[in-house]
């Protein structure tokens, strides 16, 4: 689910269906109600745009902004600026994970600054490596949003978080597969 990259498809050797996860997040963030006029959708760094692009498609087309960042090493980024008006938002922000949460906590600091009213992360994966739990609920997000697919331990919970489980959409790929239907289908 969520693969890092679709070119990781061909490293299998067996046949693979890639599957998203971004459907229970958008139902989810659906049930909160948030105007579509006050909505932004930010990809933490240039390379996740495809990704913010086709979430912000199934949000009506709501506006994308980018976070412009540089690495200076593995897991250490630093922001550049913010392409988008994010001014008065309820941003969020999209990515496949979180990891130690270096990257999704300067673009929301960052956002913030820009003057973004609100900040929700939203992540498939959360491997939260140290010191992703104490970046996360630092106070710069609005809520984490993640789902099931690695098990958060009672540990790392904390108040800004909200697991989403997966398993209804693991089952329908399953049962797709199981039956020769399309798995493609459920992305759409």
């Amino acid at each position: 689910m969520d693969l890092h990259s679709g070119q990781c498809v061909g490293y299998f050797d067996i046949p693979v269906d890639h599957v998203y996860g971004d459907s229970v997040i958008l139902d989810y963030l659906a049930s909160k109600r948030i105007s579509t006029g006050d909505l932004v959708v930010v990809s933490p760094d240039v390379g996740g745009v495809a990704r913010a692009r086709a979430f912000a498609k199934k949000l009506n087309d709501a506006p994308l902004a980018i976070v412009d960042k540089r690495r200076s090493a593995h897991n250490v980024s630093q922001v550049m600026n913010v392409i988008g008006d994010v001014r008065g938002k309820v941003a969020v922000l999209v990515d496949d994970m979180i990891d130690t949460a270096g990257t999704i906590t300067n673009a929301a600091r960052v956002l913030h600054a820009e003057g973004a009213r609100e900040v929700y992360a939203c992540a498939t994966h959360a491997v939260f490596s140290p010191p992703a739990v104490e970046r996360l609920s630092s106070g710069v997000f609005t809520e984490v949003i993640v789902t099931n697919t690695i098990p958060v331990p009672p540990a790392h919970n904390f108040p800004e978080l909200t697991v989403l489980s997966v398993a209804n959409l693991m089952g329908e790929a399953i049962w797709r597969v199981y039956n020769s239907a399309s798995v493609q289908s459920i992305r759409e």
